[in-house]
């Protein structure tokens, strides 16, 4: 796999990376890396064009005033949907999510219209926020092993009939419907609210977007004890009784 090239996306560090979801570009870097997969890193601020050339794109999580400004000078600019329409693969995180619906609630308690590249629609709750530690299977198809992340948000999101849940809770809120829901997805692109960084938590959601770029069933082993020692102790945190 030495000959092979990715092209990695993080989009508006300056606005969507609450909670250290940056983290989520170190670990797609690594684990590519780990396998001696070059990969080409491009950090894309606010005030720059999105290439639409890359191969897996990353969005983070904002307030809700960066999140308005982000949507905005995404639909501007189009690079994304047209990387998605030539196949690239997302994975976005809370406000990031949100921006990848059909539409949001913004900080000035207006609807704003998102990208439509997942089929969401956010509204605010009324509740109290959904703030915690998460556990939550996996959509079976993606043959993944449980969800374990952190959500902190105010949003509720509802999902059309061409997404299908990321996962379904065990512990935890996830999309706030009360469904147990959490998280959403198409082919190529995914929305969820964990933050943890979530790949730090989940280097297999990593691996996935990998294989999905490179279009391969497996990728070589490697040596996950770090990521499992990890992952063990937010599990066993987030289960023992209070």
């Amino acid at each position: 796999m030495t000959d092979s090239s990715l092209r990695l996306v993080w989009i508006y560090p300056d606005l969507l990376s609450t909670y250290g979801d940056q983290g989520n570009a170190l670990v797609v870097e690594r684990r590519a890396h780990q396998r001696r997969l070059n990969v080409s890193r491009v950090d894309v601020r606010s005030d720059q064009p999105v290439p639409t050339s890359g191969d897996i794109y990353l969005i983070g999580g904002g307030e809700d005033r960066p999140q308005r400004l982000a949507a905005e000078r995404l639909r501007r600019d189009g690079g994304l949907n047209r990387a998605v329409a030539n196949g690239a693969i997302v994975f976005s995180v809370c406000a990031g999510y949100q921006i990848l619906g059909h539409e949001f609630v913004n900080d000035l308690g207006q609807r704003e219209a998102g990208l439509g590249l997942l089929d969401v629609v956010s509204t605010r709750g009324e509740g109290e926020r959904c703030v915690g530690d998460v556990l939550a299977d996996i959509d079976p198809n993606l043959n993944l092993p449980p969800l374990t992340g952190f959500e902190n948000h105010q949003g509720i999101t509802h999902l059309g009939q061409s997404a299908r849940p990321f996962a379904r809770t065990r512990l935890g809120r996830g999309n706030g419907t009360g469904d147990g829901t959490e998280g959403a997805f198409n082919d190529t692109v995914f929305g969820t609210y964990m933050h943890g960084p979530v790949m730090a938590r989940n280097p297999h959601i990593a691996d996935l977007l990998l294989k999905l770029a490179l279009d391969v069933n497996a990728l070589p082993p490697v040596d996950d004890r770090w990521y499992d020692a990890l992952r063990d102790e937010r599990i066993n945190a987030a289960t023992q009784p209070a």
